[in-house]
C-alpha cells in the first residue's frame, strides 16, 4: 500500500493536483477515500488500483516546454 500511496502522490505533485483530486477523476473516488487509505482504514480492490494506475499512464503530466 506504501508504494501505491507513493505513487499517487508523486503524480498527483506532477499535474499539479491534490491526490484526491487525482483519485475522484480516475475512480470516482468519495473525500474521505484518500485520508482512510493513508491512516490505513481501508484499501482499495485491486479492480480500483489497476483504473487507477490505467488512468495515471493515459493521462502523463505534460513535459514542460523549453523556450
Amino acid at each position: 500500500m506504501e508504494q501505491l500511496i507513493s505513487e499517487i502522490e508523486a503524480y498527483a505533485r506532477a499535474v499539479g493536483r491534490t491526490p484526491q483530486a487525482v483519485l475522484r477523476a480516475a475512480i470516482d473516488a468519495g473525500g474521505r477515500e484518500w485520508e482512510s487509505w493513508k491512516a490505513g482504514r481501508s484499501s482499495p480492490t485491486m479492480a480500483r488500483v489497476d483504473r487507477l494506475r490505467a488512468y495515471m499512464a493515459d493521462n502523463p503530466p505534460q513535459a514542460e516546454s523549453v523556450a
